[in-house]
């Protein structure tokens, strides 16, 4: 099938602009609630703060995996839709923006970043060529350089590609792809460690990497779920998808929904089969003070009720189902955080209003950035020699 003898009737139109005020809104309400929270209690807002930030780095890095992904991998079904990963990918760049006030904290959020005491703890010390300031500072610039750079170059050449018809991208994007990957899951894991599991030195766990990313792709593809549909319903895809393709996503989403929870459960197990001091004390701290209500709802919220939810094969070709597993995902992603990162130094549970500025910042540029890549972009990449093939695609 040439996609150069291929075309159809694509009218481009812009979002709303009642959206974009929705953006706005809830952009100017989150930071006026932050900054507020860093006047009243700066070390908790400071924990808040890590976990938007990690959120929406889930977002943005795992958008560009997907989207990594679909080149190497050859898929068909998702090249219509590609183009919403592109555009939750253009968080990246923003992310900064939470990490610097994070910069001027590091004191408060991490244990290891006081000389004295690692002077007197010999297994931070052990630890201090990897665990200091310097290095840390030096790592988060390499990370984030990466994930911008092949960032702008998948959607530079799939952007390109709409205009000029040339095969020859799709190619390069390949070969990028090929190169991205390994990439990823180093600086995923070294992200996750540097800014989560670091919070607590003296811990450590060989999955906690794969713990992440497990979780950053239910957030991803629950994002972009959630997005497709409801533009779709909107009539933005030109009533080009089909319900093979809502099935893909719903399949995806109760796939990874599985693995989050074969990886939380076998991290559990190891560390209280092996029953190490090093290892059980994280464990039992989020079992403690009243963290062992949210230890129980992750396993309601995280898993079983999306479980449940999207079980049935109907299920997941539910626009509305989806809609709603989707929101939900999202949410037990942000809850998950939190029970990774809170209870590091807050010994009792821990949650008020300062715990909401930040999201509602989050959800509101996450508007913006995806209205302004909308308004400007083709939602449809109109030039993929994949697309004839995605749009019929059938199971």
């Amino acid at each position: 099938m040439n996609q150069q003898n291929f075309s159809f009737d694509y009218n481009r139109k812009e979002l709303p602009s009642n959206l974009t005020k929705l953006g706005w809104i809830l952009s100017f309400i989150g930071l006026a609630l932050i900054l507020i929270s860093y006047l009243v209690d700066y070390e908790r807002s400071s924990f808040s703060n890590l976990m938007t930030f990690m959120f929406l780095g889930s977002v943005g890095i795992g958008s560009l995996f997907l989207v990594a992904l679909e080149y190497i991998a050859g898929a068909v079904w998702s090249t219509p839709i590609r183009r919403v990963s592109e555009f939750f990918a253009f968080i990246l760049p923003f992310l900064v923006l939470f990490a610097v006030p994070l910069f001027f904290n590091l004191h408060g959020l991490f244990h290891w970043s006081h000389s004295e005491i690692v002077a007197s703890d010999e297994i931070l010390k052990s630890k201090s060529p990897y665990l200091n300031i310097n290095f840390f500072l030096i790592r988060f610039a390499i990370i984030f350089t990466i994930w911008i750079l092949f960032y702008y170059l998948f959607t530079r050449n799939s952007q390109l590609q709409d205009v000029t018809k040339d095969q020859s991208l799709t190619t390069k994007n390949i070969r990028l792809a090929g190169i991205f990957i390994p990439l990823f899951a180093v600086t995923i894991t070294v992200a996750a460690i540097d800014w989560i599991m670091s919070l607590e030195p003296h811990w450590y766990s060989t999955i906690f990497g794969v713990y992440y990313f497990s979780g950053t792709m239910l957030a991803v593809l629950a994002a972009g779920t959630f997005t497709t549909v409801l533009l779709n319903e909107k009539g933005y895809f030109n009533n080009l998808l089909r319900r093979d393709h809502f099935y893909s996503m719903g399949a995806l989403l109760f796939a990874f929904t599985n693995f989050w929870a074969y990886i939380a459960f076998s991290q559990y197990m190891l560390i209280w089969y092996a029953n190490i001091p090093e290892e059980t004390f994280w464990m039992i701290r989020r079992w403690e003070g009243g963290w062992q209500f949210v230890s129980i709802a992750l396993i309601v919220v995280h898993f079983i009720v999306p479980y449940i939810g999207l079980l049935s094969q109907p299920s997941k070709m539910d626009a509305k189902r989806l809609k709603i597993m989707s929101i939900w995902i999202l949410f037990a992603h942000y809850l998950d955080l939190y029970w990774l990162v809170m209870p590091t130094h807050f010994k009792s549970f821990t949650f008020g209003w300062i715990e909401l500025g930040f999201p509602i910042l989050g959800v509101g540029i996450l508007i913006l950035i995806f209205v302004f890549k909308f308004n400007r972009t083709n939602l449809i990449p109109i030039g993929d020699p994949k697309l004839k093939r995605g749009l019929n695609f059938r199971l």
